[in-house]
């Protein structure tokens, strides 16, 4: 087991945490880097890890984290269900072996922060998938804001408008639950696209927010549907609205102005595809493309989507095995992913209240987030 220190030149050792469907993006990507070889992979059902393991020539299946760490690993990517992530990042730490882990971090900004100083302390790294900021487009419009071309952004839209079937939520009694998910579309789905908008806007001085279920009341407890407005530390304001209630869905589009007066935006249409810039107006000028070309299909599948993206897991994960091997910090912190959560929390505390969240308080606990809400329906 080693840390994040520069290491010598035999192959990082890889452990994977969680065989569900999301743990073929993190195969995939470590498979794709040379200098890496995955050593085993664990679930709480080891039929599945040994299906997971025969599936991909992975030599070990094994049915805890403790037995999984006890291969002598580098890493630890974890794959498994939200409100499990401290329990095994805290594990690795105190093992010695560096962590990228889904998101969301946690579903508790205290939790989140049990982790970042374990990790800190044992002297581990700790990354956090959002692979998004990986896209071209992504990276195109930060160095936008960074340049001048778009200078400190003032204004910023952020509209998640997806579909989910009801079968989504009900093939996994874990889904949908305030206990084992965390929350709905804001915890599971638009997480991602806050965490590029506050990468692109800053920090966050306030949020005021109202969540509903419009569509989905029958299969979950949490929200389908969710309205924020988030003030930045700069200034700085932006709207959000996402939904997974949308039939056919609406993609994303994040779009930034900045004090120059430009803008930029970019769309992901259908979900799951490459996030690409469909709007740049600068220098009087605008250049645009459809938001939703003809014949594309709107509505596509889970599995669909987490394939097209493991180009950009790849493009994280690459980051990450770099950070542990020359002791740099990979691109995406535990630190800066608590960001996000600690948004989408405002969102469930002010819609709960009423009242703006004003930041350097804390939301409450999932406990007290678990209460009925007199305006959500279904």
């Amino acid at each position: 087991m080693t840390t994040s220190s520069p290491r010598t030149t035999r192959p990082l050792r890889i452990g994977i945490a969680g065989c569900g469907a999301i743990s073929r993006n993190h195969v995939e990507a470590f498979r794709a880097l040379d200098g890496v070889e995955i050593a085993g992979v664990c679930d709480i059902d080891l039929t599945r890890a040994r299906d997971t393991a025969a599936a991909w020539g992975i030599p070990a299946a094994v049915n805890t984290v403790g037995e999984l760490l006890a291969l002598d690993l580098d890493v630890l990517s974890v794959c498994t269900p939200h409100p499990t992530h401290e329990e095994v990042v805290l594990q690795a730490a105190a093992a010695g072996v560096n962590v990228l882990c889904e998101k969301p971090i946690a579903i508790e900004p205290a939790s989140a922060e049990r982790m970042v100083q374990a990790c800190e302390e044992a002297g581990v790294q700790l990354g956090v998938l959002f692979q998004r900021r990986f896209w071209p487009a992504a990276q195109r419009i930060r160095a936008a804001i960074d340049d001048g071309t778009l200078g400190r952004p003032v204004m910023g839209q952020c509209s998640v408008m997806l579909h989910r079937d009801p079968e989504y939520y009900s093939r996994d009694a874990w889904r949908g639950t305030w206990a084992n998910d965390g929350g709905g579309v804001l915890m599971t789905q638009a997480i991602h696209y806050i965490d590029l908008l506050q990468w692109f806007m800053g920090d966050v001085s306030e949020v005021y927010g109202r969540i509903n279920t419009y569509k989905h009341g029958a299969h979950i407890e949490v929200e389908d549907s969710a309205t924020a407005v988030i003030t930045f530390t700069s200034g700085a304001m932006a709207t959000l609205e996402a939904s997974t209630a949308v039939s056919p869905s609406l993609g994303v589009q994040i779009r930034i102005t900045g004090e120059t007066g430009a803008s930029a935006s970019l769309t992901e249409f259908p979900e799951g595809s490459d996030g690409r810039v469909d709007l740049w107006a600068v220098d009087g000028t605008v250049s645009s493309e459809p938001a939703y070309p003809e014949g594309v299909e709107p509505n596509v599948s889970l599995d669909t989507i987490n394939g097209q993206l493991i180009p950009h897991h790849t493009a994280q994960v690459s980051d990450f095995v770099r950070a542990v091997r020359d002791g740099g910090e990979p691109a995406i912190t535990g630190r800066d992913a608590t960001k996000a959560l600690r948004i989408l929390l405002a969102v469930y505390e002010s819609s709960r209240t009423g009242s703006p969240v004003r930041f350097g308080h804390q939301p409450e606990t999932q406990t007290e987030r678990s209460q009925p809400l007199a305006h959500t329906a279904g």
